[in-house]
C-alpha cells in the first residue's frame, strides 16, 4: 500500500503564461482534472477534442493545423499519465505493464522527434521531460533503479533546456526540484549508483525551494505538486501534520480517487499513530467503495477492509476486525497481496482473542451494547479479575455503571481512567466526554467544563464527540 516517491509527470505538464507557455492550457487542465478524478473513461474523448483525429498515428505532424489543438507529443504525455494513474488501482499487478511501457515509450519518441525538429522550442523540451518522468515512476515502482536513475538525468537535462529557452515556464522547476531533492536524500546505495552513472549530485534544501516555487506559481499543477509534496513531507521531512493537511485537501478536491483517501488514512496511522482517525477514514472509504462512489470499487473495498480491520484490532474491537477479515478472505483475490496481508492479520487477531481477559472484556462490551447488563457485569468483572489495570476494560466497566445509573461510582471510575497514563487516546477522549456529561448531571459544573474542554482538545477525538463537547461549552457559558 506504500507508493514509491518519484518524479510526477503532471508536475511537469504546465507553464504560466510568461514566455511561449503551453498550447491550450485550459483544455489541458480539464484533462488533467479528469485523470486525478480517476474518471479515466472521459480521457479518450477529451484527448480527441483537443488533439484532433489521428494524433497518435505514425507520422502525425508535430504541430496540428488548428492553433487551439495540442501538439501530438502533449497528447501522448496526457495519454501515458492517464495510463500511469490507472495502474494505481492495483500497483503490484503487473499485467498492465506492457501496455504502459508501450505508451510511455511512444510519448518519449514523439517528444524526441519534436526536439530534434525544433530544438529552439521550449515546449518540445518540456514534454520530453514530462514523458520521461512518468516512465521513471513506473521504473521506481518495479525496482528498476539503474534505468530510473538514467531517466532522471534525462528529465533534468530536458527541463533545464526548456527553462533556458523560456524562463517563464515556472512549473519546470518542480521536476528539477524533485531531482535535486531525491538525489540528496536517497539512501547510500542509491548515491553510489548515482556516482557510478556520473549523475549530478543533489541538494535537498534547494530542491524543496524549487518545488515550492513551482507549486505556488502553478495554475494547473497544484494538485499533482501537492501529492508529491505530501509524500516527501511524510517520509523524509518528518512533517506529518503538513502532509495530512495536503492529503485532506486532495481528498476533498478529488473524492472519486481513492488514492488520496488512502494517503490520509496512512498518515493518520503510520506517522501520527492516530488509530481512531485512521479507522474513521478507512470506514468512510469502505462505505464509498461499497456504494460505487470511488474508482476501482472492488479493489478499494478490499483495501479499505484491511485498513478497517487493522485499526479495529488496535482499538480493542478485535471481534469485529475478524468479521471484516473473514469477509475479505471470502471475496476476490485482488488487489495483489491483499489475501496474504489479510491472512496474517487474521492470525494475529485470532491469537489475541485467545487471551481470556481480552476476550471477556469484548464479550462484556458486546453484552452492554445489547442491553444485557447482567451478562456485561459478569464478563467485565471476570476480565478485571484477570487484568485489573486494563484501562479499556475499566472504561467499559464505567460505562456499565452509567447504564446501571450508579453515577457517582461511574464518575470515580471514569476519573481514574482519565488520570491513568496507560489509557489509550481514543478511550481517554471518550472518558472525558462521558465524565463531563455525568458531572453536569450531578451539578458539578466547573469540573464538567474542564472535561468538556479536554474532550475538545483530545488527540484523535471523534468529530461527533468534539461537536457535542463544543455545544455543551457554549450552553454552559450562557448566563442563567
Amino acid at each position: 500500500m506504500r507508493r514509491a516517491a518519484a518524479l510526477g509527470l503532471l508536475a511537469l505538464l504546465a507553464a504560466p503564461a510568461a514566455g511561449a507557455g503551453l498550447t491550450n492550457a485550459p483544455a489541458l487542465a480539464a484533462t488533467y482534472d479528469a485523470i486525478l478524478d480517476a474518471e479515466f473513461e472521459r480521457v479518450p474523448a477529451l484527448l480527441a477534442s483537443i488533439c484532433g483525429k489521428g494524433w497518435n498515428a505514425p507520422g502525425a505532424p508535430l504541430r496540428p493545423g488548428t492553433a487551439a489543438l495540442l501538439p501530438p507529443p502533449a497528447c501522448h504525455a496526457m495519454d501515458v499519465v492517464s495510463s500511469w494513474w490507472q495502474l494505481q488501482g492495483d500497483p503490484l499487478d503487473r499485467r498492465g505493464d506492457g501496455d504502459f511501457e508501450r505508451r510511455a515509450n511512444a510519448a518519449i519518441a514523439a517528444a524526441e522527434t519534436w526536439t530534434a525538429a525544433e530544438p529552439a522550442t521550449a515546449e518540445a523540451w518540456f514534454y520530453l521531460g514530462a514523458a520521461y518522468s512518468t516512465r521513471v515512476q513506473w521504473r521506481v515502482l518495479r525496482g528498476q533503479r539503474l534505468a530510473a536513475a538514467r531517466d532522471g538525468k534525462r528529465i533534468k537535462d530536458a527541463l533545464e533546456r526548456a527553462l533556458s529557452l523560456d524562463p517563464g515556464m515556472q512549473d519546470a522547476y518542480f521536476g528539477i526540484g524533485l531531482y535535486h531533492y531525491y538525489a540528496d536524500v536517497a539512501p547510500v546505495a542509491a548515491r553510489m549508483l548515482r556516482w557510478l552513472l556520473l549523475l549530478p549530485g543533489g541538494d535537498r534544501e534547494a530542491g524543496l525551494r524549487e518545488m515550492l516555487r513551482a507549486r505556488d506559481g502553478a495554475e494547473l499543477l497544484r494538485d499533482e505538486a501537492d501529492y508529491q509534496l505530501q509524500t516527501l513531507y511524510m517520509w523524509y521531512e518528518k512533517r506529518p501534520e503538513e502532509a495530512l493537511k495536503i492529503a485532506l485537501r486532495l481528498q476533498q478536491r478529488h473524492p472519486r480517487n481513492p488514492v488520496f483517501a488512502q494517503a490520509v488514512a496512512e498518515i493518520e496511522d503510520v506517522h501520527l499513530s492516530d488509530y481512531a482517525s485512521s479507522l474513521r477514514t478507512w470506514q468512510a472509504l469502505l462505505a464509498d467503495a461499497r456504494a460505487g462512489r470511488v474508482a476501482w470499487a472492488e479493489l478499494t473495498e478490499v483495501r479499505a477492509r484491511l485498513g478497517v480491520a487493522l485499526q479495529l484490532d488496535r482499538l480493542g474491537e478485535t471481534d469485529t476486525a475478524i468479521d471484516h477479515l473473514r469477509a475479505l478472505l471470502a471475496g476476490p483475490a485482488a488487489p495483489a497481496g491483499a489475501r496474504a496481508i489479510g491472512g496474517r492479520q487474521l492470525d494475529v487477531a485470532l491469537d489475541r482473542m485467545k487471551v481470556p481477559a481480552y476476550r471477556l472484556s469484548i464479550e462484556g462490551w458486546r453484552a452492554l451494547e445489547r442491553g444485557d447488563t447482567a451478562a456485561a457485569t459478569q464478563a467485565l468483572d471476570r476480565s478485571l479479575a484477570l487484568a485489573a489495570d486494563d484501562q479499556v476494560t475499566r472504561y467499559r466497566k464505567a460505562r456499565l455503571l452509567l447504564a446501571l445509573r450508579s453515577e457517582r461510582a461511574a464518575i470515580d471510575a471514569l476519573e481514574a481512567v482519565i488520570a491513568s497514563p496507560r489509557t489509550p487516546p481514543h478511550i481517554y477522549a471518550a472518558a472525558c466526554l462521558d465524565a463531563a456529561q455525568a458531572h453536569e448531571r450531578q451539578g458539578t459544573i466547573a469540573r464538567a467544563v474542564e472535561l468538556y474542554e479536554l474532550t475538545v482538545a483530545a488527540f484523535g477525538v471523534d468529530p461527533r464527540a468534539r461537536s457535542t463537547a463544543q455545544r455543551a461549552l457554549a450552553r454552559l457559558a450562557k448566563p442563567a
